[in-house]
């Protein structure tokens, strides 16, 4: 026997108006609510659709761009971090980039993340002097802007992970950065997924700051450190 197909109003109860025009609108209300919801996400995708490569591909340029992306208890990159240098470790030995630029988050004493990423990448090969650490990346945003306006970066490869990595490059070309994409290794953990899913909200923020471009939470004067490390690397 073929059941009753049950009323829009019994599904969603007295969220929905009584009469059949007002619950046709207010399920139109939703839709274009989550269209607009989705608008950001959209848009970070389409503007990076020809952005993203390869360590093996990827256009050699001045300058590699590695996003902060946490400590352990111990002061040592968590395991993204690692993968994301070791993906610019891999791009300085084939010749993609002379200059790493490490950014990220020096908000106290004890917690150092351009301090542990400049150590990682020392110890795999790179020179001391061709490593360029920004200590006030505190966002995506803020070390876009930085890489531009204080250390003047006109172009560069950014690595990240694979749910971060066209935000990166949407946000950097907004911020007037050439920028190419380079995906790190994954690690499947919660982590992982807590990440991947918080992208769809950042979209949001991330529309917001290249529509409106805010200056971020420190810039300060301009530091010739990523025109000290390309002199001497030629």
């Amino acid at each position: 026997m073929r059941l009753p197909r049950p009323h829009l109003s019994a599904i969603l109860g007295p969220c929905l108006p009584r009469t059949r025009v007002g619950q046709r609108r207010t399920v139109q209300a939703l839709m274009l609510l989550c269209v607009l919801a989705l608008l950001p996400a959209t848009w970070v995708f389409t503007a990076t659709d020809d952005r993203l490569r390869t360590t093996t591909d990827a256009p050699r340029t001045d300058v590699a761009v590695v996003f902060g992306a946490g400590l352990l208890w111990n002061g040592e990159p968590s395991i993204f971090l690692a993968n994301r240098l070791d993906a610019a470790a891999e791009l300085y030995r084939e010749g993609r980039v002379e200059v790493v630029l490490v950014t990220g988050d020096n908000s106290s004493h004890h917690y150092n993340e351009p301090h542990s990423m400049h150590h990682y990448l020392t110890e795999r090969g790179v020179p001391d002097a061709h490593i360029v650490s920004d200590y006030a990346g505190f966002d995506t945003w803020d070390s876009c802007v930085r890489a531009k306006k204080i250390f003047g970066v006109d172009r560069a490869i950014l690595v990240s992970q694979g749910f971060h990595i066209r935000r990166a490059v949407a946000l950097c070309q907004g911020a007037g950065v050439d920028s190419y994409g380079v995906s790190a290794a994954d690690h499947h953990d919660a982590i992982y997924y807590y990440g991947a899913t918080r992208e769809l909200f950042a979209a949001s923020k991330a529309a917001l700051d290249a529509a409106f471009e805010p200056d971020p939470q420190f810039l300060g004067p301009k530091e010739p450190g990523v025109a000290r490390a390309l002199a001497d690397a030629r």
